[in-house]
């Protein structure tokens, strides 16, 4: 009998603005997806033809997120396992399948009532980690075009919110969005009155 493992992983911790996604994915052992990788090793191109892919042919996948607000106030570790505890939790209600185990891409687990296990760089060993991590990846990067066209000053089409040389310019341009991570350092100094 197979094993029913499902894959997680999370974007989205490093910049300073949008929500921190997770996506959870059983890949279906009959049918293979060829050209799974790192999410971070794939062109976006290749990113958005493979997502299609794997909602098409995964045997189940959901994604999950958390919000600014929830960053700022658990911080961005904390919001990330809340983001894949709910993933999870959010295929299994839809797809009705239980996973005999789950790997999570890093080295720690979310708090789920399934056999879990943190690998780190699993995104770059575990199929269906991989493909968790292509999920997560094209929703942010979804989210942040949307972002972009509610707060076109910023470039977050371009640099999807982190802190690149262009996008601290316009931060200190245009001050903190609505959608900016308070608790970041680059975004709290701007924040902070200077004396």
């Amino acid at each position: 009998m197979t094993l029913l493992v499902c894959g997680v992983d999370e974007a989205g911790r490093g910049p300073l603005a949008g929500a921190v996604y997770a996506a959870a994915v059983i890949l279906d052992p009959n049918r293979p997806i060829l050209g799974l990788a790192d999410s971070k090793q794939l062109t976006e191109k290749k990113r958005d033809a493979l997502a299609i892919e794997i909602k098409q042919y995964a045997l189940a996948w959901a994604i999950a997120s958390s919000s600014v607000e929830e960053i700022d106030e658990l911080n961005i570790l904390q919001a990330s396992l809340l983001a894949m505890k709910r993933a999870v939790e959010l295929m299994h209600a839809q797809y009705k399948v239980a996973p005999d185990l789950v790997q999570v891409d890093g080295n720690k687990c979310p708090q789920i009532t399934f056999a879990c296990e943190a690998i780190v760089k699993g995104d770059s060993k575990v199929k269906a980690i991989s493909a968790a991590s292509i999920l997560a990846k094209t929703a942010r990067d979804a989210e942040l075009y949307q972002l972009d066209m509610l707060y076109p000053m910023y470039g977050f089409a371009q640099h999807k919110g982190y802190p690149t040389p262009a996008h601290m310019t316009s931060l200190k341009q245009h001050g903190v969005s609505p959608v900016h991570r308070r608790s970041y350092a680059p975004v709290r100094m701007l924040l902070e009155p200077h004396s």
